[in-house]
């Protein structure tokens, strides 16, 4: 009784800074719709600040002070990267914000490595909250029952500052439309901003306060982010008591899931927020979602199948790319099978958010599942690589079936999160199923069959797999199917009153995707030899998602275009510097700004608009009158000779 009371505090503790976070990232999301990525950054931003602060200043006033500052600071950089950054970018499609936090977080970390070092960091205790307490004969830190305390003192604050002043009845009318907060004149533009900066700096302060407990390192960022995300989730998008909840109970669930369930103590959370979503969709206390709004002045033009002319030049490019292995080396080979794996897996993707509207966020888990499928059927059934290429794809496709029943019945940002927990549980038994999965080990020596060894021969059945894919894809956008699966898109109620099953088509396009993101990863199983959990991990989802939203998601294959940018530009830097994260993180910002509709699209607006030109000058050209011609004067000789009559104009016209 006396362990599990510790156990118990400690999961409480765990709680506070827990919620710090995730009501920030709550707050955030409810009123600017942002699925802030950074948040993580700026939690390890707060730390390290914290971390130098206190280290300068010592004495009580010295550490309390540095913790508060360190959260001022860090607000003060969030509130700039929103004018600076974000500001720029609310009115492209709500998931290129999400891209540009990305980008901003690859600049954090390698820029915290670049002023404090790779090495982890530890920081002072608290002064006067140094000892422990006894608690039934056991000790408990004195400074966790600190954060105990201060957790319902934030949410006290919290709920003062939305309930009690004028600008936090704006924030929650905001929360719940703030189309109509902006009709009746209040200054949408400052209210994100100061949001924002509040959101920061209760992640700033949820980093800081843990230097006391835990190492200052340069990966905490990720290590976070999950966890604010599934308690956001639980608690409801926007809930500030949804989040305090679901922190408590995420936060326990870590304490006592190791001790007793050992082996799905991984697991258990997203279990959790599988069962929270599928029950009840928008979270413990959360509202459901609105019906979604159209950016303003977005604009998507109808899509056409490509023409003759197109077709014969995508088909040259094709050829073009085939006699890669005559003009490169063994290694730029490697590199662009590389590419033509994740052009598939993007493409797949891209299927399923633009033909169809549904953002996946744990897209990865049927490319890891195609993965393991291929390895299992290598390594112990002992088919030949041919086999395992058709075979392996399977168990992706068992994963899409399952998960995607489940994940249709929901929409928006939580149908995203839904396919995140389903992506986290694919890889937690992936991790922890030792005895089959190799764990963190992984599955070794899949290899490609002698035929396919070299690296040429593989990279042309890399392409041929890919472009066939690819294709294929792409006629499923314009076949019948593809026609309702927009129809789904566009306008749920409309496509069911004219006979449309939206659940049936959705869930066949989340099948269809998941077949060839599992392709694509029995692809990659065999051209990197072994398959890891990390194949179903978070990073590559997110590498997705990026690769998608830089291609454009308003067009049609824009995907492919965002997997060889993204992919040669991360290879590349990778080689060619250490701050790769940096360069590559600072390229995705630009991007987002300079082309917030995707490179692709970009392109196919700028030619929009050059046809569009040219037609309007050809038609001003056609429906311009014919002016009467005028009289010449009459011209005579000197010595009275004939008029000399005008020329015909109008004839020549």
């Amino acid at each position: 009784m006396e362990f599990i009371v510790v156990q118990f505090l400690t999961g409480l503790a765990s709680a506070a800074s827990l919620f710090l976070v995730a009501s920030g990232l709550s707050i955030i999301f409810g009123v600017t719709r942002i699925v802030n990525f950074a948040h993580g950054a700026f939690y390890m931003l707060g730390a390290y600040v914290a971390y130098t602060l206190t280290e300068r200043f010592e004495g009580f006033f010295g550490f309390w002070g540095g913790i508060v500052a360190a959260a001022l600071v860090v607000a003060a950089v969030g509130a700039l990267l929103e004018i600076v950054l974000l500001r720029r970018i609310y009115r492209a499609p709500e998931l290129f914000q999400l891209l540009a936090t990305f980008g901003v977080t690859l600049m954090v970390q390698d820029l915290v490595v670049m002023i404090w070092g790779p090495e982890d960091l530890v920081g002072p205790r608290a002064p006067g909250l140094r000892g422990a307490v006894d608690i039934l004969g056991l000790a408990v830190p004195t400074y966790d029952l600190f954060l105990i305390v201060l957790g319902p003192l934030v949410l006290g604050g919290l709920w003062i500052l939305f309930h009690r002043t004028r600008w936090g009845v704006l924030v929650r009318a905001a929360t719940q439309d703030r189309d109509m907060v902006a009709a009746l004149g209040v200054n949408q533009t400052w209210l994100f901003t100061s949001v924002f900066a509040l959101g920061i700096f209760l992640a700033g302060l949820g980093g800081a306060l843990q230097i006391p407990r835990n190492a200052v390192t340069h990966l905490m960022d990720l290590s976070i982010i999950v966890e604010v995300f599934v308690v956001v989730v639980i608690g409801g998008l926007g809930s500030v008591l949804g989040a305090f909840i679901a922190a408590v109970l995420v936060s326990e669930l870590n304490a006592f899931g190791i001790l007793i369930f050992p082996k799905i103590s991984i697991v258990l959370v997203f279990l959790v927020m599988a069962c929270v979503l599928i029950v009840r969709p928008w979270g413990l206390l959360g509202r459901p979602e609105g019906p979604a709004r159209q950016p303003a002045g977005l604009s998507i033009r109808p899509w056409q199948p490509m023409s003759q002319n197109q077709r014969l030049v995508m088909l040259a490019v094709v050829v073009a790319a085939g006699f890669a292995p005559f003009v490169t080396g063994d290694y730029a080979l490697t590199v662009l099978a590389e590419i033509a794996v994740f052009a598939l897996f993007a493409a797949s993707l891209h299927f399923l958010m633009t033909v169809g509207g549904l953002a996946s966020f744990g897209h990865a888990a049927y490319f890891g599942l195609g993965a393991y499928g291929a390895a299992f059927a290598t390594t112990m059934f002992g088919m030949p690589m041919i086999g395992s290429l058709l075979l392996g794809p399977l168990l992706g496709v068992a994963g899409a079936i399952l998960f995607g029943w489940f994940c249709v019945r929901l929409s928006g940002v939580y149908f995203a999160m839904l396919t995140l927990a389903f992506a986290q549980i694919a890889w937690s038994v992936a991790f922890q199923w030792v005895e089959v999965t190799g764990g963190d080990n992984g599955i070794l020596g899949v290899w490609p069959a002698s035929w396919a060894a070299s690296p040429a021969a593989f990279y042309w059945l890399a392409l041929a797999v890919s472009v066939a894919g690819i294709v294929a894809l792409r006629v499923l956008v314009f076949s019948p199917f593809g026609y309702a699966l927009r129809a789904t898109r566009d306008s749920a109620l409309r496509s069911e009153a004219i006979g449309i099953d939206r659940s049936r088509v959705q869930w066949a396009a989340f099948v269809i995707a998941g077949t060839f993101a599992g392709i694509a990863g029995a692809l990659f199983a065999f051209l990197k030899g072994s398959v890891f959990p990390d194949n179903l991990a978070i990073p590559m989802s997110v590498d997705g998602l990026v690769m998608v939203l830089l291609g454009g998601i308003e067009t049609v294959s824009g995907a492919v275009v965002g997997a060889i940018v993204y992919k040669a530009l991360a290879i590349w830097l990778v080689s060619q510097t250490d701050l790769s994260k940096l360069v590559l993180g600072a390229i995705i910002v630009l991007l987002v700004v300079a082309f917030p509709k995707g490179i692709v699209g970009f392109a196919e607006d700028l030619l929009a608009r050059r046809r569009a030109k040219a037609d309007d000058g050809g038609a001003a050209a056609r429906t311009t009158p014919a002016k009467a011609p005028a009289k010449a004067p009459a011209a005579t000789s000197g010595s009275g000779a004939a008029p000399i009559a005008a020329p015909k104009m109008e004839a020549a016209r």
